[in-house]
């Protein structure tokens, strides 16, 4: 009694806090500013056998720049793919991925941080803070053809080059102007928004009546981000 009166009977052992996850903005001006990774589980062909399948992401053509499918979520395979994948296509400004085991790993942080690739997190338990790659495995598993289980890691392996090489070279995104991620990543995809141009170009020039005003073909894409900043509210003066 005596200690409630004098307010002293609340938790006085040390708390840990820990500061709220600062949410990451990144911006793509062009390919290989940034890219998304993650790994999805593909079911296999008893219950509780899953593949893991990694895919890497442009994020500003949504070009895979390279996947694989493996029977674990490992660093050391995260590591060794990353280290080629950047071999190949060149460095990115950045590297964005959610909290998981591999992405979080000492070993890809130490190749990032020998690389000069700056690093990015996900929030914990916020979904959208990876969009693009999460976007791109509703599309697989959205796809008529996906398997409800696939027979052997092999079957996943040969499904996904399909789908991927679709995704790349065949598949015309909305957000690319009707590019597909393969034209707007290699750098075609001017040119062929210029021979779309003239065609609509000669189109209307053919015949103006059948047109409301001159056409134009859909706009290249000139900024991806992930969280772009929230506007803030202007201040009247008074």
């Amino acid at each position: 009694m005596i200690l409630r009166a004098h307010n002293m009977t609340r938790e006085r052992r040390r708390v840990a806090t820990h500061p709220p996850r600062v949410k990451p903005e990144l911006v793509a001006h062009q390919p290989n500013d940034v890219w998304s990774w993650d790994i999805t589980k593909l079911a296999g062909p008893v219950r509780a056998e899953f593949y893991q399948l990694y895919v890497m992401l442009d994020i500003f053509s949504r070009y895979p720049v390279g996947w694989r499918v493996e029977h674990h979520e490992d660093a050391d395979i995260a590591q060794d793919w990353m280290a080629e994948l950047t071999a190949l296509h060149g460095r990115p400004g950045a590297i964005h991925a959610d909290r998981g085991s591999a992405m979080t790993s000492k070993n890809v942080a130490q190749l990032l941080i020998d690389l000069g690739v700056a690093r990015s997190h996900s929030r914990p338990r916020v979904s959208n803070d990876n969009p693009f790659s999460e976007s791109q495995f509703k599309t697989l598993k959205y796809r008529n053809d996906f398997p409800e289980r696939f027979d052997s890691i092999e079957h996943a392996r040969t499904w996904c080059k399909d789908f991927f090489d679709y995704l790349r070279h065949e598949h015309r995104h909305s957000a690319l102007g009707l590019h597909t991620p393969a034209s707007v990543y290699f750098g075609t995809a001017a040119h062929i928004q210029a021979a779309r141009a003239r065609v609509m170009a000669e189109a209307y020039a053919a015949n103006p009546n059948r047109f409301s005003s001159p056409p134009q073909p859909p706009k290249l894409p000139t900024a991806a981000w992930i969280n772009p900043p929230t506007p803030q509210p202007k201040i009247v003066s008074t």
